[in-house]
């Protein structure tokens, strides 16, 4: 079903000639989520009820201790600081948003009392403001209650630009907060706000954190001792290592959460974490099962553990970088004011996004836990592009460099105006990345391209530390590879790592998403339109170009579409892990069956 046909459907279901139901089913055929086709149909008599588990526990803990593994360490316990998902699962634990994300993309209640629609008046149908009613009885884990001024007190804590919040972009478009009374809060928008469910995914409480608004917000005691509204308490913290917690006697849902404590172990490696899950049961659950597919499938012979499996909007891809690594201007590697020597050349970078051999990744390191893909926007369905095709050709790759002018030099390098081509490829310490590192390696050495490769240890890789050059953000080499994650069925945010105003830099303690310091004013131009088109079809065609121009360009070379693998032991219970959310979006209802 192309655009028009899109959009004349809904036309007839608004004017009542085509049956809601029907056209509804026709769209779940396609691969829509739930709030896809919400968008899509417009007003609908009440919400999709979330997906619970029918287990009742009659008396909050008594469940022992649940013991989780995540081979990337937390640094930091403040969501809004935070740096991949390890340390915005970590802060999880702690605390909660106003609504999370289901595994179908159903919008599920948190810190409010109901999901805000136009028929229960909570949002306006022109998309300007969206009322909220707050959970009454919340308190926070020091015993102080949980009210509308927590909320208001988290815009203005991330929209501080002296805080170099990493949330920041969510909240954006927010012009004021309205507080009618202690729980209720009138969100209102500078324009029309097409997803207002994008903000708020963790709220922290203006008591504990009002004195380190701003330049202070590194120095705030909360980062590493978090208080929160989430199911367990802080118990002990060693950063890059440990968090452990404890179940909050005052939590808001009767007789849950059901473990007594909580261990989350970090470090280490995928293979070692799924082994301990697995095969030996040392552990209960283990994040991120960045393993070949068929060591996995030998450990689930041991009948311990299984494999669970969430497809989101996560993406393994390689980045370019736009800036010069080895350049330094103001005391500043990779600056945008010092252009690459050679990436900026789309020759090249066409060239190296011939030498992906996903065919040979996926089946040798992914399996099951990943699809082959040209696009960054990969789910839902309705914001696929069918623009793109992916290739694995060093012939064509070879002659894209020849026919610009990259010729081989005495030694094999190819090189041009005294340029050679020499690259430094970096990623985390990862198995999987690593023989993909080794797979682009050698099909670049065969044609003339020299590359090195650079793993760093994840704790450092996927630090928030200003002062670490080998930070993800910092980018000080040619090419980089890592994966991003949607964390919600609307791609806004998702597509936000590459607008001019997110360049990571010193300016900002490279706290900006965009490390590849590219910038093009159409993909400017089109992300602001996105967020302010409130036709779902116009909407989903703007994001459909920025994908295609992210990989036409190239700026990215995207290869393969991940499932979000998670090792979990065979009587944990409730995980229901969500590819559009944090693992730990549920963390309330898992339990362990007898």
């Amino acid at each position: 079903m192309d655009e028009r046909e899109l959009a004349e459907s809904r036309r007839r279901v608004r004017a009542g000639s085509l049956d809601r139901r029907q056209f509804a089913r026709t769209l779940v055929g396609l691969g829509l989520t739930a709030p896809m086709i919400a968008e899509l149909l417009g007003p609908r008599p009440g919400h999709a009820q979330p997906r619970r588990s029918t287990f009742t526990p009659t008396r909050r803990g008594g469940g022992g201790e649940l013991k989780t593994l995540w081979w990337q360490a937390p640094t930091i316990l403040n969501p809004h600081l935070a740096t991949g998902a390890k340390d915005a699962d970590a802060s999880r634990i702690f605390y909660e948003g106003l609504v999370s994300f289901d595994p179908d993309g159903n919008i599920v209640p948190d810190l409010v009392a109901e999901v805000p629609t136009i028929d229960n008046s909570g949002l306006a149908r022109d998309g300007l403001s969206v009322t909220l009613k707050l959970k009454k009885g919340v308190q926070w884990h020091d015993g102080k209650p949980f009210t509308a001024d927590d909320v208001v007190f988290t815009w203005e804590y991330v929209m501080d630009p002296a805080t170099a919040a990493t949330t920041s972009g969510a909240y954006r478009d927010i012009a004021r907060i309205d507080k009618p009374d202690q729980h209720t809060v009138k969100i209102v928008y500078k324009s029309p706000n097409p997803f207002w469910a994008k903000a708020f995914s963790s709220i922290i409480p203006r008591h504990v954190f009002a004195p380190f608004k701003g330049a202070r917000s590194r120095e705030a005691p909360a980062n590493l001792k978090p208080v929160g509204t989430g199911p367990y308490r802080y118990a002990d913290f060693k950063p890059g290592d440990l968090v452990r917690a404890e179940v909050f006697p005052g939590y808001h849902e009767a007789n849950w959460p059901f473990f007594d404590r909580l261990e989350m172990k970090g470090g280490g490696d995928a293979v070692s974490a799924a082994r301990a899950v697995i095969q030996t049961g040392e552990y209960d659950f283990a994040w991120n099962m960045q393993v070949e597919d068929d060591v996995l499938r030998r450990m689930e012979q041991g009948g311990k553990g299984r494999l669970d499996i969430a497809w989101g909007g996560g993406i393994e891809q390689i980045f370019f970088n736009f800036s010069d690594p080895l350049r330094e201007i103001d005391g500043e590697r990779s600056s945008v004011k010092a252009p690459h020597p050679f990436l900026t050349d789309p020759a090249v970078r066409t060239a190296l996004s011939l030498l992906v051999d996903r065919a040979s990744i996926q089946e040798q390191i992914y399996g099951r836990h990943g699809q082959a893909t040209a696009n960054y926007l990969n789910a839902p369905p309705t914001f696929r592009s069918k623009n793109t095709r992916w290739e694995f050709s060093p012939e064509k790759a070879a002659r894209v460099l020849d026919d610009a002018g990259w010729k081989r030099a005495g030694d094999g390098v190819r090189a041009k105006d005294g340029k050679r081509l020499r690259l430094l490829f970096q990623t985390s310490i990862n198995a999987p990345r690593q023989k993909t590192q080794a797979i682009v390696k050698q099909a670049a050495a065969k044609i003339g391209i020299e590359v090195e490769v650079k793993a760093v240890v994840p704790a450092v890789y996927f630090s928030t530390d200003p002062a670490n050059a080998d930070t993800l953000a910092h980018f000080t080499a040619d090419l980089q590879m890592y994966s991003l994650v949607n964390g919600s069925p609307d791609p806004q945010l998702f597509l936000q790592p590459f607008v001019s105003w997110e360049i990571a830099q010193k300016e900002n303690k490279w706290a900006g998403r965009n490390s590849t310091r590219w910038r093009h004013d159409d993909y400017d131009r089109m992300y602001k339109a996105a967020e302010t088109e409130m036709d779902p079809v116009k909407r989903a065609a703007l994001f459909i170009r920025m994908n295609d121009m992210l990989v036409q360009t190239p700026v990215i070379v995207p290869f393969m579409w991940r499932g979000t693998a998670s090792a979990v032991a065979n009587r944990l219970r409730g995980t229901e892990i969500s590819g559009w959310d944090s693992t730990f979006w549920n963390l309330a209802h898992w339990y362990r069956e007898a």
